[in-house]
């Protein structure tokens, strides 16, 4: 189907039938699992494809049979280039709320270093940050997701963040907005230190967002988030290292056997670790694999999430 013809369906709701029809992700789910789509799960056919334009997202959402969503403020830079930020915001407000879609948080990327070691570049991404809190609350939203880039050496890295993130957090606090960290590459990708800064922050509204796939320290190549990993941080502790802190949690996934199930990742041991824990928030589906389409990998990834999720 081309973009615009695409798009058009969209926009007229007319894929909700299209989407159920084909790709049947509407199947029951126990009322006791909250189930949200992030947006990342649909990056190729919003960013390569181009068959989805990301403002249509709640749509495509609400399509598939969610009832929730979180963001990647990246996906937005096209739109931003031509309209203005309220424009972005009020487009989103309007999409979400006309089909149902709760907003749950935004996951905001490149917008500068937080754990840096030069003062001046932490406070100029805090600067940075603060238009998506504030469209964050606009949104209805409980929190935004954060990364901790800018410094190699563990220590000063834990001090950079933890300075960096009050700094934000009490920014936030004023909306009513909680800043989360993503176990995302580099040192954020070590569970116990992360763990660590989360603690010593000591704020109400700083957390994280437990990734099941993200804990490579370090990669071959010296990339933050492509290239084979070099160091990895055994994925399971560090679930364990921030389930304490979880505001949110990622499933992620990426390839799939004959049987349905992750060949990556034991989901079955990742949900006896939620478990353990009592975690009782959204469970957010990120599918980034490269065998399947998005949809499919999508799909897959809500039925082990009914099937282990208990």
């Amino acid at each position: 189907m081309k973009r615009r013809s695409f798009n058009k369906a969209i926009g007229a709701s007319l894929s909700g039938i299209l989407f159920h029809n084909v790709y049947s992700l509407t199947s029951q789910t126990e009322k006791n699992t909250k189930i949200s789509l992030a947006q990342w799960s649909l990056n190729d056919m919003i960013q390569t494809e181009k068959i989805l334009d990301a403002i249509n997202f709640p749509v495509m959402a609400s399509a598939l049979g969610f009832d929730a969503v979180e963001y990647v403020s990246t996906l937005y830079w096209p739109f931003l280039e031509k309209n203005s930020f309220n424009s972005l915001i009020n487009a989103l407000v309007q999409k979400s709320s006309t089909n149902n879609i709760k907003n749950l948080l935004i996951m905001v990327d490149e917008e500068g270093d937080l754990a840096s070691s030069e003062k001046n570049k932490i406070h100029n991404s805090i600067e940075n940050h603060k238009r998506w809190i504030e469209m964050a609350k606009t949104l209805g939203c409980h929190s935004v997701r954060v990364n901790l880039n800018g410094e190699k050496n563990i220590e000063k890295w834990s001090d950079n963040s933890m300075y960096g993130l009050s700094k934000l957090c009490e920014f936030a606090s004023g909306f009513d907005i909680n800043i989360i960290v993503e176990n995302h590459g580099g040192n954020s990708s070590n569970g116990r230190e992360l763990a660590k800064v989360l603690k010593n922050v000591n704020l109400s509204n700083c957390g994280s967002l437990p990734d099941f796939g993200n804990f490579c320290i370090q990669r071959e190549n010296g990339s933050m988030y492509s290239g084979p990993c070099e160091i990895e941080y055994d994925k399971y502790q560090g679930m364990k290292d921030l389930m304490p802190y979880a505001k949110a949690v990622s499933v992620k996934s990426y390839d799939f056997d004959e049987f349905g199930e992750e060949t990556t990742i034991d989901f079955k041991e990742m949900f006896k670790i939620i478990k353990g824990f009592d975690y009782n928030g959204y469970l957010g589906i990120e599918y980034e694999g490269n065998s399947l389409n998005e949809i499919k990998g999508i799909e897959l990834t809500k039925k082990l999430i009914e099937k282990y999720h208990y």
